[in-house]
């Protein structure tokens, strides 16, 4: 079974840090791009950011600015996403999801990775940033 589970959210006061984890099993890690979604209450879900494993091509949304920035550990199959600099307007459950790391690499960086479909989700972990 492909699995993706998610862990470190939180709650942070604004202009806080979190590190979010995300392990994935059940598929071959090399050939997948791991991507980090998140929906606020009443909001659509949006693309934040996303790695190609097999390139480490990296994607960002426009609304990142600079503060969160995304990374990998191949040997244990994990993705992280380091949240600096956390307004309220962060806060939303977010979610890991996983798709063939070709298919999102060609996409492109305007942003059309994030309206990909994509394979495979994790359940999600909150984050609440309090001002």
């Amino acid at each position: 079974d492909v699995r993706l589970v998610e862990s470190g959210g939180g709650l942070a006061q604004a202009g806080g840090s979190l590190t979010l984890s995300c392990v994935v099993s059940g598929i071959t890690f090399y050939d997948y791009a791991v991507g980090w979604f998140r929906q606020a209450p009443g909001k659509e879900r949006e693309g934040v950011s996303c790695i190609v494993n097999e390139d480490a091509t990296i994607y960002y949304a426009d609304f990142v600015k600079g503060r969160f920035t995304i990374s990998t550990n191949n040997a244990e199959s994990t993705v992280y996403l380091h949240l600096n600099n956390l307004k309220p307007e962060d806060t939303a459950v977010y979610y890991c999801a996983a798709a063939w790391g070709r298919t999102v690499a060609e996409s492109g960086g305007g942003g059309e990775w994030a309206s990909l479909d994509w394979d495979y989700w994790g359940q999600g972990t909150q984050v609440t940033v309090a001002s």
